[in-house]
This record gives C-alpha cells, sequence and structure tokens, in this order.
C-alpha cells in the first residue's frame, strides 16, 4: 500500500529523513514512532507528494509520490498534525469543502462522525479549542471512507474520552479492509492497535516489525538508544 525506497528529504543543512526504506502492507494498521523532530511528520508530507524527496522515492497505492501527486491527495484519507482552517469558517463548511474537493457527498457520514466525536459543526473554527479543532480534521481524513488513512498524530490534543471514539472509528475502518498508516509519540497505542511499526531516530530508521515482535511499550528505548536492533 506504501513503499518508499532509500526516501531521503534534506532541508539544506537540516535533518529530514536519510535512506528510508519502509513497506505498509494492504489491510495493516502501521504504527511510525517517534519523538517529536524525528521525522515523521516530514516523511508523511513526502509519501503525499507535498513536498519533494530530495533523492530515492515513494509509492502509494502504486502511484509515484511526485508524479501522482494529485491523485494520492485526493484517494487518501489525510490528517495532518496541526489543525490549520480559516477562523471564520464554520465547521459544517470546512467539513463540506474537504468532500467537494474530492467531488464527493459525505453528508451522512459526516454527520456520523460529528456525533460520534460530539463536535458541533454550527461553530466557528475560532471558536474551537485545539481538541476540537483535531475533530475536525478527523472529520475531514475519514468522512469519505478512503482505502488509506495517513494520520499525524491523531490523539494529541484529545481527551480519553474522544480517543477512544477515534479509535472506534480507526477499527470499524480497518474491519472494512483500509489500509491505516499514522505517527505517534504514544506507545501503549502503538502497540495496542497497530500491528506493525518502525521507529525513527534523527532521519533514520531504527527497528521495524510487528508490534508483538517489537514489544514497543517495554523496549522502545532500547530500539532508540541503539542497544537493540530489529
Amino acid at each position: 500500500m506504501i513503499k518508499t525506497t532509500d526516501l531521503t528529504k534534506s532541508y539544506g543543512k537540516a535533518r529530514g529523513v536519510t535512506g528510508l526504506t519502509l513497506h505498509v502492507p494492504e489491510g495493516s494498521c502501521f504504527g511510525f514512532i517517534g519523538p517529536n523532530g524525528a521525522g515523521k511528520s516530514t516523511t508523511i508530507r513526502t509519501i503525499l507528494g507535498l513536498v519533494a524527496p530530495t533523492s530515492g522515492g515513494a509509492a502509494v497505492m502504486g502511484l509515484d509520490c511526485v508524479r501522482d501527486r494529485t491523485a494520492i491527495l485526493a484517494q487518501v484519507g489525510y490528517m495532518p498534525s496541526e489543525a490549520m482552517f480559516y477562523p471564520e469558517m464554520r465547521v459544517s463548511e470546512v467539513i463540506r469543502l474537504s468532500a467537494e474537493l474530492r467531488k464527493r457527498d459525505c453528508r451522512a457520514e459526516a454527520a456520523a462522525l460529528c456525533q460520534a466525536l460530539e463536535l458541533d459543526a454550527r461553530k466557528k473554527i475560532r471558536e474551537l479549542s485545539l481538541g476540537n479543532r483535531k475533530k475536525v480534521s478527523i472529520v475531514c481524513a475519514m468522512q469519505h471512507r478512503p482505502r488509506l488513512y495517513v494520520l499525524d498524530e491523531p490523539t494529541s490534543g484529545l481527551d480519553p474520552l474522544v480517543q477512544r471514539a477515534f479509535w472506534s472509528q480507526v477499527e470499524e475502518r480497518r474491519r472494512e479492509g483500509a489500509t491505516v498508516f499514522l505517527s505517534s509519540h504514544v506507545l501503549y497505542e502503538v502497540q495496542r492497535y497497530c500491528d506493525r511499526a518502525a521507529i525513527i531516530r534523527e532521519g533514520r530508521l531504527v527497528a521495524e516489525g510487528t508490534t508483538a515482535e517489537l514489544d514497543i511499550e517495554n523496549r522502545f528505548f532500547d530500539y532508540y538508544e541503539g542497544r537493540l536492533t530489529k
């Protein structure tokens, strides 16, 4: 579903991603783990074609991340790490615009998601807390029920009850055969909900495998500090 080959993205002398080779199988829930600044968001933006790789490449659903950028973005449910919307727009307007960009009628699905997440679609973006703005991003990413979800720190800023509602939606879509690729620095949620994971440190892959093999909650720092390899 997602494949990268020696993917590198640099910003001058600044660290981005270096030589990253990953395979996210179709139907999996794949956790991409690392602290802030490790290269998670850079990887996601590069595989979606939002920034061009310095070298190497990536394919999403068989589509090239540079040549087929528009087609990838139209088919993927992407949730960026920061929820940035026009502050004077109403939640309902943002959600409707997101659906219209994909030429889809998602009104019923959007309403169900708003209800599940307890999101008031009548409010303006400027009236929302960080957590509620994240809910808007979740609805925009999920309402068209894509085959692939790419979610960057999706539970950051969400309270525990909303996190539970979010994961319920993810699991429902996985039962339908969807693939989920998500970045996180929350070890327990990756261990609990993902079947495969990779750990990134300073832009480089340090471990990859099933979550059962990696035992992330107990061994993350061993991998991260180089005492274990996988």
